[in-house]
């Protein structure tokens, strides 16, 4: 699949002059974009409780903020104007999101995070704001003026339930047409208002704070940590003062926690489980009536093998696969065929595979992170 037309700029370009530095204008990103999916099946995915939704009001200038899953009650009660539905995760739901997705491929899958479709009437919008991770701002139907700044102001208007930015001094402006793209690097105020009714993909990455990624790497590290011995202090000695910490115990206790080590093979094995684990309200449901092994192996030669919308796939060195927050360790004859699986998120119909590779796969059928193509999951 072709990659998104950054103008005239190649990814190469593109990585090197402006991906985390500064904001890019492409007009005709993807010429004559309508979008994926009309406003009515985005309100009725806002409604989903598998769907991650929300709902953001502007009355006589207050902010109102909605969680979903939203219900068709809540929408009968909008304002004609100056209101925005927002939900993220798209790419769950539409293989064509997923599609849309493939075409950002000069990001690794690494630091993808999810597609995110918003809907608003003219004068919508969610208020002039800071993101923490890169974005682009693919504009589908009708028009949305965006404003920028490389501000350093970033207080925001107290008491609101989002953080929107009180002092705001737009520096750049634009409409963007059906089509058109807005790349923003992080920590650029933004503030888009719709023109006229119109839908905005916004294609997010992550970008975790250092103390989130060190946190999560302590979590990861208790969970596979191993450390023999038990405190002792045959030797202890009388203490005038029994609430004092004394310094043998801190000598011992240091010495103890200087046996927590890691190297590189466990920060790799954490970046993978740590990427790929499913978000808190993502689930995955195996099959109710799952092909026997033999008639799965048939369908896929015949039909192929995609990853299901929701999963999320890396490898790393030393025939490392992560799916799902889970490790596989597997032998080089299967490196293949999971690669291809994990750049492209599918495999076709003229693959020969290994025994080990048709075993790994139906295993992962079996959890529903894998599906024949063509909306063939069970007989």
């Amino acid at each position: 699949m072709n990659n998104i037309a950054l103008g005239d700029l190649t990814p190469k370009t593109f990585l090197r002059d402006f991906w985390q530095k500064k904001p890019l204008l492409v007009r005709n990103a993807i010429p004559h974009f309508q979008g994926l999916l009309t406003r009515e099946a985005l309100i009725e995915l806002a409604c989903d409780e598998e769907a991650h939704s929300r709902l953001v009001v502007q009355r006589r200038g207050e902010w109102q903020l909605k969680y979903g899953p939203l219900t068709m009650q809540d929408f009968s009660r909008l304002p004609k104007k100056k209101w925005t539905l927002l939900v993220q995760d798209i790419n769950h739901f539409l293989p064509s999101a997923r599609d849309l997705l493939l075409k950002f491929n000069f990001i690794p899958h690494a630091r993808l995070d999810d597609l995110m479709v918003s809907y608003a009437p003219k004068g919508g919008g969610i208020g002039p704001h800071f993101d923490s991770y890169d974005v682009f701002l693919l504009q589908g139907s009708g028009s949305r003026r965006w404003q920028i700044s490389d501000q350093q102001d970033d207080r925001y208007i107290a008491d609101a339930p989002l953080r929107i930015l009180e002092n705001f001094c737009p520096e750049q402006e634009w409409v963007l047409e059906s089509g058109d793209m807005l790349y923003l690097p992080p920590n650029y105020a933004h503030n888009g208002i719709a023109e006229e009714d119109c839908m905005t993909y916004s294609i997010g990455f992550r970008a975790p704070s250092h103390h989130e990624l060190a946190t999560q790497f302590l979590v990861y590290m208790q969970d596979h940590l191993e450390i023999d011995g038990w405190y002792a202090d045959p030797d202890l000695h009388l203490q005038s003062q029994p609430a004092l910490i004394s310094s043998a115990m801190l000598r011992q206790a240091r010495t103890i926690l200087q046996k927590v080590k890691w190297d590189c093979a466990d920060v790799e094995k954490f970046l993978g489980v740590y990427l790929t684990e499913p978000k808190i309200h993502v689930f995955f449901n195996p099959p109710e009536h799952p092909f026997p092994q033999q008639q799965f192996e048939q369908k896929i030669k015949e039909n192929g093998l995609q990853l299901n919308l929701k999963s999320r796939m890396l490898y790393g060195n030393n025939s490392l696969f992560f799916l799902n927050g889970d490790v596989f360790e597997v032998d080089i004859g299967v490196h293949q065929h999971l690669i291809k699986l994990a750049n492209e998120q599918k495999i076709c119909t003229d693959e020969t595979f290994s025994d080990e590779t048709k075993k790994i796969l139906y295993q992962w059928y079996l959890s529903g992170y894998v599906e024949v193509c063509g909306g063939f999951g069970e007989p």
